[in-house]
């Protein structure tokens, strides 16, 4: 049957987007594939259509757990009732009954830290695992921007499970990160297929603000004029539900907050409401939009600065999927940059603690593993977070031929200094783009080592001439003076009685 019947015949889609035929057909051909496809065009066909046409089973590492659930209930609607995502959401029971009914499923989505469990992995040997397929495949380099230590191990992983046919998928990886890819996975031959970065039909706007105060007014005024839906994403849970609240208590009713701390149920409840037009706006933070199959937003505003060049390009990816014209907005105040650098610090273990650890643990050379015991034993009490506890394990299990405690010590010191390193520059690289007065597009292109096409695009960025107005709804009014004084003052008695955290 040719692909676009069976394109038709289960997803209802008439035509391919950009990449995702030529990945098909190489999976299809039985060839290790390496596919770098732009945020937005559609990666989880690439995986679900073949698995349609294999007899096996599809296994799907996703490092998002929301990911992963938005991605079974697309499924589900298209009909498919054999997935199953493997994950906390499942209760003991039915998690229980999951693997013992995993030959019954089609498509298995489950965590890379869940793979790092033998008797899970002892239950998928017993499969027949068709297609392993490495979601968010940037997440396994040590280069990349988003770096999990279990993605590490997935190379080892597919040794486990018989090196099955394997489909790597990201939309941001620079060549280093490519690279690492394909050796941390042990594929010596494979087809690549790398399409450009760019989606020329979401433009950049960068505007300063002179401070906090501007910026909710200048969030206001946008929310007011855009043609909706949108998304406008922070890097604070409290300042994505302060901003959502300061919004309806000035009219803007189809807004909503999103984010980690919510609940299951609350965040599957907005997520469709915003997919069924219920809201207009949803203020966010970074989780928010993986997987979720909206293809009309108009627009993105940062209310924060990202941390690096390649998340800002995933979130602002979930713009205009549908084609039409959207727009990137960034509001940047003096000082930005000071919440990404808490925040790169925050991911790491700092000297401190380290140093706390082998002070008072030293038997962490023999004991640690991967166990939330071990966390429990060592880490919490250390005052680490899980993440910052999981990469030392790593980095501890990497170099256990090193006897001595204090060459130990000094080599995760090392490590761990070399990657704050490495995020301050992301960081400092992206203030230079938001300073620039250079076209934004084609610097972003330079960092994926690509070049601007030569003709122009009319949709490009502020420095170009693109002008906000262009992106306004039809019927679009600020309001009155009155009401704009209204939320001026408002704003005022806000930030008077109550201290507002960037």
């Amino acid at each position: 049957m040719e692909l676009e019947k069976l394109l038709k015949k289960h997803f209802g889609f008439d035509q391919f987007k950009r990449g995702q035929k030529e990945v098909i057909t190489s999976i299809l051909s039985g060839n290790h594939t390496l596919a770098m496809l732009p945020t937005g065009t559609g990666k989880s066909i690439c995986y679900q259509l073949p698995g349609y046409c294999t007899k096996g089973q599809t296994l799907i590492v996703s490092p998002l757990l929301s990911l992963m659930q938005d991605q079974v209930e697309q499924l589900m609607k298209f009909g498919e009732k054999r997935v199953v995502a493997l994950n906390s959401f499942l209760t003991n029971e039915e998690k229980s009954d999951a693997f013992q009914n995993l030959s019954k499923y089609k498509f298995i989505y489950i965590s890379p830290e869940m793979l790092s469990i033998p008797w899970v992995i002892k239950r998928l040997q017993q499969l027949s695992i068709s297609l392993f397929v490495v979601d968010e495949a940037h997440c396994i380099s040590q280069w990349g921007y988003d770096f999990r230590p279990d993605y590490s191990k997935l190379g080892e992983v597919r040794y486990k499970l018989g090196n099955p046919l394997t489909l790597a998928l990201t939309a941001t990886a620079t060549k280093n990160v490519r690279e690492d890819i394909i050796q941390s996975l042990q594929l010596k031959e494979l087809n690549r297929y790398v399409s450009s970065v760019d989606r020329d039909n979401i433009a950049f706007y960068v505007e300063e603000v002179p401070d906090y105060l501007g910026k909710k007014q200048r969030v206001f005024d946008l929310v007011s004029q855009l043609e909706k839906p949108g998304i406008i994403y922070f890097s604070s849970k409290r300042m994505a539900e302060e901003m959502a609240s300061l919004l309806a208590n000035q009219g803007k009713n189809r807004v909503m907050a999103y984010h980690g701390g919510l609940d299951q149920e609350q965040r599957i409840l907005i997520q469709q409401q915003f997919i069924n037009n219920q809201l207009d706006v949803i203020c966010a933070t970074s989780a928010f939009g993986m997987g979720v199959n909206k293809e009309n937003i108009r627009f993105i505003i940062h209310y924060h600065m990202p941390m690096q060049i390649e998340s800002y390009l995933q979130e602002i990816g979930r713009a205009g999927r549908d084609g039409q014209k959207s727009i990137a907005i960034l509001l940047y105040s003096p000082g930005d940059e000071q919440l990404p650098l808490q925040l790169a610090e925050g991911e790491l273990p700092s000297e401190q603690q380290i140093d706390w650890l082998f002070r008072n643990y030293p038997q962490i050379l023999q004991e640690v593993d991967s166990s939330l015991h071990s966390y429990q034993q060592f880490g919490e009490h250390a005052g680490l977070s899980e993440v910052q506890w999981r990469l030392l394990q790593d980095l501890i299990n990497q170099n256990q031929g090193i006897s001595s405690l204090q060459m130990l010590r000094n080599k995760i010191l090392q490590v761990v200094n070399g990657r704050l390193t490495e995020k301050r520059e992301n960081i400092q690289y992206l203030k230079e783009w938001i300073r620039s007065n250079s076209c934004r597009r084609e610097i972003i292109l330079n960092y994926f080592e690509e070049e601007l096409m030569p003709e122009q695009n009319e949709y490009c960025c502020d420095n170009c001439g693109l002008e906000v107005a262009s992106y306004k709804q039809k019927d679009s009014s600020v309001g009155s003076s009155a009401n704009q004084s209204g939320w001026k003052d408002y704003l005022e008695n806000i930030l008077t009685n109550s201290r507002l955290s960037k």
